[in-house]
């Protein structure tokens, strides 16, 4: 998603920028349905960057099939002012350039892993990951209960 492209997906936008974590649900190896949640930061062609081991029970089921449904919103919200983001879309492993690329974004959104030494070393040989969204909705009940705003990729 590139909000420049489509205007009226700058409040989808705006809301990926305001939140810090995404809640992936994605099927394990074995069929069934998962979720966790992951710290991200939003890259300026719209899609999402976040740190997780291929080791781990997601990072397996995203090494073998990388789609993913995943949601994001701010803590604590009242009902009638409720917002937030459901999506789906496509997680791929970056290498290389892209990797290096990622994590300046991630340390740029996320300050304390630059400043905490030890985090730092631990999160430089981590793998990173980039969740390239296909479909967004952001839901707004500031904008009247129910609200909806709808992107997909063409």
């Amino acid at each position: 998603m590139n909000p420049a492209m489509n205007p009226a997906m700058n409040e989808v936008a705006r809301a990926l920028a305001d939140y810090t974590t995404v809640n992936l649900a994605y099927v394990d190896e074995h069929g069934w349905p998962q979720a966790c949640a992951v710290f991200y930061a939003p890259t300026d062609d719209g899609s999402l960057v976040f740190v997780s081991a291929r080791t781990t029970r997601h990072g397996r089921a995203l090494t073998a099939d990388g789609r993913v449904a995943f949601t994001a919103q701010a803590e604590g919200q009242h009902w009638a002012t409720i917002t937030g983001v459901q999506g789906r879309g496509a997680a791929t492993l970056l290498a290389g350039a892209a990797r290096v690329a990622a994590f300046t974004t991630y340390t740029e959104r996320f300050p304390f892993v630059a400043d905490d030494q030890r985090l730092r070393a631990a999160l430089a040989g981590a793998d990173l990951w980039e969740l390239r969204p296909t479909w967004l909705r952001l839901i707004d009940n500031a904008q009247g209960f129910g609200h909806k705003q709808e992107w997909t990729a063409e």
